[in-house]
């Protein structure tokens, strides 16, 4: 039974420690060796091997499937959906292959949209292509165009049943992508056809809501798991990148926008330490640091003091790392009595698995 610092708050609460007690514990508790599972090599492969398998049928498609036609074309991903299943029901049985499984069920997603595509041509949604044609299957993760969207949905219904079905976090992969690129094809539909300079400043905004509808979508999903596995990882990182490239290309017309955009990375970074996601932190570091480097080259362009004054604040963000360390018992307890009963739950559980 591994001692956590959550542990360690309801010790406090229930006064068998006290705030003092529990910090000096954890703190010796941390300096001590401890040995700690790795990242096995048979792991590698398994990544290597499926991210190949899915690029295969996604992003390294060439415009050489198209001669195969319509028919021809929705067949064979059908084909290859039927083999990634019976290939992963065989894994998913099969004791200490789950990572390996769940690779394999996301390639039975990434088979969905060739499949639609090949419909699609089918019943003329598409024109005839040609070889240099930008609407072949292959540009439907490098261009934008509102009529992927029955792709998404098909892929996003598709994606909702492996999940339930085989219940592997990497199966979510797929799905928060296919999230993400509906937030790019969302625009064109809603706002095509007029100013490209007020289309793409909606653009940007759409990324930003979608973004965060994803990262919302992905707490919803850790609060409702109730197991050890993270099924709400590729949600967050979709959506935070939806989130932060919309935010980081928005045009920033004063200082004042500037320093808000620096704040709202900082809140990033503090939602972060709350859900225990490391992927906020870095997106959110990226943006401070990209506000810090503006203020050097631009706002303190020819100032001695701003690199000392600099160095100051970072060196005061270490301290402050090293307290929060020193009493992370008693800051969590702290931080967590204003938090709602579920999210307190969901930071306590995650706190534990990644102890």
């Amino acid at each position: 039974m591994r001692l956590t610092p959550d542990k360690l708050s309801r010790a406090v609460a229930l006064g068998i420690l006290t705030e003092t007690q529990a910090s000096a514990l954890w703190l010796f508790l941390n300096e001590a060796p401890e040995e700690r599972a790795s990242f096995k090599p048979a792991h590698i492969l398994y990544y290597l091997g499926g991210l190949i398998a899915i690029g295969a049928m996604t992003l390294f498609m060439t415009l050489g499937w198209e001669k195969f036609g319509a028919a021809g074309l929705c067949a064979i991903a059908l084909a290859y959906g039927v083999v990634a299943v019976a290939i992963t029901e065989a894994l998913v049985r099969r004791e200490g292959l789950r990572t390996a499984a769940g690779l394999t069920a996301a390639l039975i997603v990434a088979t969905v949209p060739l499949a639609i595509y090949g419909a699609q041509h089918a019943l003329g949604a598409w024109p005839a292509v040609n070889l240099g044609d930008p609407q072949a299957y292959r540009d439907y993760h490098t261009r934008i165009d509102w009529r992927w969207y029955p792709m998404e949905i098909g892929t996003l219904i598709a994606g909702l049943i492996v999940i339930a079905r085989y219940r592997l976090p990497f199966s979510v992969m797929p799905v928060a992508a296919t999230l993400w690129y509906m937030s790019m094809d969302l625009a064109p539909l809603l706002f095509g056809g007029g100013d490209p300079q007020v289309y793409w400043e909606h653009c940007k905004w759409v990324s930003i809501g979608f973004g965060g509808l994803t990262v919302l979508l992905g707490v919803i999903v850790d609060l409702r798991t109730r197991e050890d596995r993270d099924f709400g990882f590729w949600l967050y990182l979709f959506g935070v990148a939806a989130f932060w490239g919309g935010l980081t290309s928005l045009e920033a017309h004063s200082e004042w926008g500037r320093f808000v955009y620096c704040l709202v990375n900082l809140g990033l970074i503090a939602v972060g330490a709350i859900l225990v996601r490391r992927v906020f932190a870095v997106f959110g570091g990226f943006g401070v640091a990209g506000y810090l480097g503006h203020l050097s080259y631009t706002v303190f362009r020819d100032s001695l003091l701003f690199p000392m004054a600099l160095t100051a604040v970072g060196l005061l963000v270490i301290v402050a790392g090293i307290a929060w360390q020193r009493h992370e018992v008693a800051i969590g307890l702290a931080l967590r009595r204003v938090l709602p009963e579920g999210l307190r739950s969901l930071v306590e559980r995650r706190a534990s698995t990644r102890a």
